[in-house]
């Protein structure tokens, strides 16, 4: 059972990008039938979840963060025999650890007390209208196929119904896995237990020796390096221009900030509209700088977490102004390539506008779920 990389709610996939636009699904297009019957009915969580089940020799308990070394230890591990174009930096392993979540985790150690398998499962606080419970994990690659992986996933599915819950929320919810392109027995597991593919995202990259394009914008619209004084503005720009993306759930001030430890301020960009005495965000995009994972993917990149325009300026350019401002300063900063990732069936042209730009597809990943 490999693990696919924790994602920006998870760390995976690494931030679907997206510009969001009319036509897109609502936030809860994927809402299950029987969604007014109570959460509490319907999740059917057991009122106790025991530890996973004594497999492979391995003795269970909860995580914590004095495990931190461990885990990281075999987070290492694990990527060294499955070689992903991304590696998980000690940083990453601490916001496993995060706040910004509830978040519930399991350890199986061998018999010399190392540690073998891990699972965690995270509920983000701010999830309002779709509560959705994340799953990742990994098994060592010396202690698969001896049931480690189906008993830690288990685990969480059984604790992520238990979680959804204790949210003391009503709506719809949702258990989700990441699964990146290659990992067919992680795929085989998750299925087996009721998960469905539900969406699929393309990682894409684009050469930076190529010309970048000079745009053009109205009058009043320029676009301005980010700054913590534009953050909750870009925050709030953001729960707007996101509000009918398909699996959107609006982020506070806290959740906002999490998740940030490779961000990149110097790459990332606001598009400001200055047309009243008051200036308004109309876009912005945020940057990452993941240089762990640059030996990996064989080429070193500036990475594009998110982009959005709102929906008042939207067709006026702006997420090209954006995108080519970044790619000026992932260049200038020396890099080779801008990376992104996309969600596949975006319905706004993201896809089309990277495309004309020069980004090319360079792998997968999709997202599996149980609908509750």
């Amino acid at each position: 059972m490999p693990t696919p990389r924790p994602g920006p709610d998870s760390r995976a996939p690494s931030g679907s990008v997206t510009v969001p636009g009319s036509t897109a699904a609502p936030a809860t297009t994927a809402a299950p039938a029987g969604s007014t019957v109570p959460l509490a009915v319907r999740a059917g969580a057991p009122a106790v979840v025991a530890p996973p089940a004594a497999v492979a020799g391995l003795e269970w308990r909860p995580l914590g963060a004095v495990d931190i070394g461990g885990l990281t230890d075999l987070v290492g591990r694990i990527e060294d025999a499955d070689d992903p174009p991304y590696r998980t930096s000690a940083e990453e392993i601490v916001e496993y650890f995060d706040s910004g979540h509830a978040w519930s985790a399991m350890g199986g150690w061998d018999a010399t007390g190392s540690l073998r398998a891990f699972g965690f499962v995270r509920v983000r606080h701010g999830d309002t209208s779709l509560l959705r419970a994340f799953c990742s994990g990994g098994v060592d690659p010396l202690w698969r196929h001896r049931g480690a992986g189906s008993a830690v996933l288990d685990w969480q599915v059984a604790r992520g119904r238990q979680m959804l819950v204790e949210t003391g929320k009503e709506a719809p919810a949702r258990i989700v896995v990441h699964v990146d392109e290659g990992m067919d027995a992680l795929t085989r597991l998750i299925t087996a237990r009721g998960f469905e593919p539900r969406r699929w995202y393309t990682e894409m990259r684009r050469d930076l020796s190529l010309p970048i394009p000079e745009v053009p914008l109205d009058r009043h619209l320029t676009v301005v390096p980010w700054s913590p004084e534009l953050d909750d503005a870009v925050r709030r720009a953001h729960n707007r221009a996101f509000g009918d993306h398909w699996g959107s759930q609006p982020h506070t001030p806290e959740s906002w900030r999490q998740g940030r430890t490779h961000f990149a301020p110097g790459w990332s960009f606001v598009a400001l509209d200055r047309s009243s005495d008051r200036a308004q965000v109309a876009g912005y995009l945020m940057s990452g700088r993941y240089e762990q994972d640059w030996p990996a993917l064989g080429w070193t990149e500036g990475y594009t977490e998110i982009i959005g325009v709102l929906r008042e300026w939207r067709g006026r350019h702006v997420a090209t102004a954006l995108m080519t401002e970044a790619m000026r300063a992932y260049r200038d900063s020396g890099m080779q390539y801008a990376g992104l990732d996309v969600d596949t069936d975006n319905l706004t042209g993201a896809v089309r506008l990277y495309a004309k730009l020069g980004y090319e597809v360079t792998r997968t990943s999709a997202m599996y779920t149980v609908e509750i």
